[in-house]
């Protein structure tokens, strides 16, 4: 990247992987959109661990704001004893959906506002910070300044003008007239560029980088990053009165997580290793701070830039009047619920279907009809209906347990052996990506090979001659070996029900691998150990939507 890169400390066996979701706003529940992000980013987290990395993957709450202390003061609380409601509906829905998340940061922490005043300070030495008046315009549900001209251009596309509204979100701007201090954002617009042309993969995906450098070649403004109009934010150290813009703290909370700042050896080593961070998963909706402002402030103060920003799409919801797709939200009436797709998809299915059928780099629209469509086929029908009929065969055929494998079994070639070489090295060049579906589409195509497998096979038919018995155990045991392979690719995305299978197979202590390509080798399957058919991992959805 941009910047010199820390080397490894000699006695980590593991190379550091520092992965982050964005911190959420506490003004409202957990929704669709943020267990999808959280979840996208647990999904490259676990695959990551199962690669060797030593992973540290960070998620949290953004607690300050104006937005915030308008909340708190709708439901007569202070903003603190709002945030601490909201936090743990955050925590509870990460926990249901099996999120592993390392360390879980709060912006009222006294490490942010430690980190905050300390980027504060070096800001003032770096040169980069003025004072003066802000006389503009201010969203506060997006927490972003506008200037006149993008005012301008906004009002001119509606078609009826009248109250100046967001470009962005469109809802009634602010004029805010304060004392403030200003981040001379304007001073990085060429090192910013020559950042993309140097790194065209720093924005992830591709076309989300053109909109980035086309926003940066329009000219950038400076940044007002402190607010005197309210108090709910954490202190400039060196201005009473002023507290710290809301996006000027928040970005920070990345670096926060792993020592920035802090005085103890202990935490400047933590600092030394992690960062910087190896990827930020955000919506596109914010990839202007993440991709400009955030930068931007690291070259401020000579810090290491993040490797990558991947932004990901919205998900849409088709409008039955229309037939146009639309942003879910609360004021347009189609916003769903966590709990909704967990009580019809089960938490592994709700995961399976986020992360496999839906276009991480787009917006994606979704529907509950395309949920159980996608759950039957690919769960109930394919891979569910695998697991069950091969162990079942294995019980019925070889007195409950895996066949006994004859030396050198795992050399044999044949039809699902020589799909599975190489297997693990096409997944992970999708998954590296953030291309789950083209990941998932690695695992099913062994899935569907093997489900034809057995057709093709007859074993019910081959197990009535005993002169073929060899012949028998070489499909069983082909049959449980793809299993166990696709059970290690597809834990990443349904963690539960894959080390269900492996403990099926009495290969519990596999659940959890560092070495994805080792585990995935043909040839690691147990034989005659006890081997379980228990009960449908997926059962046939019909909920009559």
């Amino acid at each position: 990247m941009p910047s010199v890169r820390h080397e490894e400390s000699p006695v980590a066996e593991k190379p550091s992987y520092f992965i982050t979701t964005p911190i959420y706003y506490v003004n409202a529940a957990p929704h669709l959109g943020t267990a999808y992000c959280t979840i996208l980013t647990d999904v490259q987290a676990r695959f990551r661990r199962a690669m060797g990395y030593d992973v540290k993957f960070l998620t949290g709450m953004d607690e300050h704001g104006q937005k915030v202390a308008e909340a708190a003061e709708e439901h007569e609380m202070s903003p603190q004893q709002w945030c601490d409601t909201q936090v743990p509906l955050f925590k509870d829905l990460w926990g249901r959906l099996e999120i592993s998340n390392d360390d879980f940061i709060r912006t009222t922490e006294p490490r942010q506002r430690h980190a905050v005043q300390y980027l504060w300070e070096r800001m003032r030495e770096s040169g980069y910070l003025y004072k003066g008046s802000y006389d503009g315009w201010y969203c506060v549900p997006e927490e972003t300044y506008f200037t006149e001209t993008q005012v301008e251009k906004a009002d001119k596309g509606r078609e009826r003008p009248g109250a100046h509204l967001c470009p962005d979100c469109g809802r009634p701007l602010e004029r805010v007239r304060e004392e403030s201090w200003f981040f001379k954002l304007s001073a990085f617009q060429d090192r910013l560029l020559a950042l993309y042309d140097e790194h065209p993969d720093f924005v992830q995906p591709d076309f989300r980088m053109n909109e980035v450098r086309s926003f940066v070649a329009g000219g950038l403004q400076d940044l007002s990053v402190s607010r005197t109009t309210f108090d709910w934010g954490i202190p400039v150290p060196f201005d009473e009165g002023h507290v710290t813009y809301v996006w000027f703290d928040a970005l920070l909370n990345y670096m926060t997580a792993v020592g920035y700042g802090a005085d103890d050896e202990a935490a400047r080593a933590e600092f030394a290793r992690r960062w910087p961070a190896q990827c930020h998963v955000v919506g596109k909706d914010i990839i202007r701070f993440h991709c400009v402002i955030w930068p931007a402030m690291l070259m401020a103060i000579g810090a290491d830039l993040p490797d990558h920003v991947f932004a990901h799409g919205f998900l849409t919801v088709k409008n039955s009047e229309t037939g146009y797709a639309e942003k879910m939200s609360k004021s347009r009436g189609n916003a769903i619920a966590p709990a909704e797709v967990i009580d019809l998809l089960g938490v592994e299915g709700y995961r399976y279907y986020f992360m496999c059928d839906v276009s991480h780099g787009e917006d994606s629209a979704i529907s509950f009809e395309r949920m159980e469509q996608v759950y039957n086929a690919d769960l109930a029908n394919s891979w569910g209906n695998l697991v069950s009929r091969a162990l079942n065969m294995s019980a019925k055929y070889f007195d409950g347990k895996t066949p006994t494998l004859a030396d050198g079994w795992e050399w044999r070639p044949g039809v699902l052996h020589d799909l599975a070489q190489g297997i693990c090295e096409r997944y992970a060049a999708r998954m590296e990506k953030m291309d789950y579906v083209g990941a998932k589409d690695v695992v099913m195509e062994l899935v569907h090979a093997a489900n034809h497998f057995i057709e093709d096979s007859a074993p019910w038919a081959v197990a009535k001659d005993p002169a073929r018995a060899g012949e028998l155990t070489d499909i069983i045991s082909s049959l449980l070996e793809s299993i166990r392979i696709c059970a290690h690719l597809l834990a990443p995305f349904m963690p539960t029900s894959s080390a269900e299978v492996l403990a099926r197979m009495s290969l519990s202590n596999e659940a959890e691998v560092d070495d994805l390509a080792a585990a995935c080798a043909w040839g690691g399957l147990a034989g005659g150990v006890a081997v379980t058919k228990g009960d449908a991992l997926f059962p046939r959805l019909d909920s009559g939507r």
